[in-house]
């Protein structure tokens, strides 16, 4: 068994599997090894990872807080979605290094780059359309519409988050003493030149900075 999961409920299935393995004689008792679960942070103690950026885009958020929102997940140096281009360009430029043509009737391994290649090049074309989609967010109205419209259009949300899940009991509360304005000037901080202009003071660190010149922030009204 992994000594990780991404999920509890990936977790319980294992282990309901390895009970039953178990109990067939098919595996061992000396190779039984503690049950581990990756810690899953909640949505509310990193504000800027994707489960922190899913969670606050909510129906009622406005249009500039989504639109800043899809500027952070596409930012050109820390954003999620060119990370993870990078990454398949990195898993791809693997193959690429692994490639030999002397059976031009198969090659299977060119298939994988080809894939991979094709993927990139998806990534690449989704974020040309997040910049576009962007503005458009930041244009659309304040107010929820009647839902009779809403018909005509279907839903693509596929997946829940962990916290949503779950009860609130049940996952990590919000950390003590931190609220979503300062998780958000903490991670401004890192993030993309304008958008820490827009949230934050100039980056340098807390510890850096002395605990007297905290410079005053106008709270974000929503």
């Amino acid at each position: 068994m992994p000594e990780f999961y991404p999920s509890i409920g990936e977790a319980v299935g294992a282990a309901m599997q390895r009970n039953i393995r178990l109990a067939h004689g098919s595996e061992t008792s000396g190779s039984d090894k503690p049950l581990q679960v990756r810690y899953l942070p909640h949505p509310f103690a990193d504000p800027y990872s994707v489960p922190g950026m899913i969670a606050r885009l909510t129906e009622t958020a406005t249009p500039d807080e989504v639109a800043e929102i899809i500027e952070e997940v596409n930012g050109a140096l820390v954003g999620a979605l060119p990370q993870l281009t990078e990454l398949v360009a990195v898993a791809a430029d693997w193959t690429r290094v692994r490639l030999e043509f002397d059976d031009p009737s198969h090659n299977p391994t060119f298939e994988t780059w080809t894939r991979l290649a094709v993927a990139h090049s998806m990534l690449l074309d989704v974020q040309e359309q997040l910049k576009i989609a962007e503005d458009g967010v930041a244009a659309c109205p304040a107010e929820l519409t009647d839902p009779h419209h809403h018909k005509m259009v279907n839903v693509l949300r596929t997946r829940e988050l962990l916290s949503d899940v779950l009860d609130a009991n049940a996952v990590a509360a919000r950390p003590a003493g931190r609220d979503p304005e300062t998780n958000r000037q903490r991670a401004a901080r890192t993030t993309l030149p304008q958008a820490a202009a827009r949230h934050t003071t100039p980056s340098a660190s807390t510890s850096e900075r002395p605990a007297s010149r905290p410079q005053p922030r106008a709270p974000r009204t929503r």
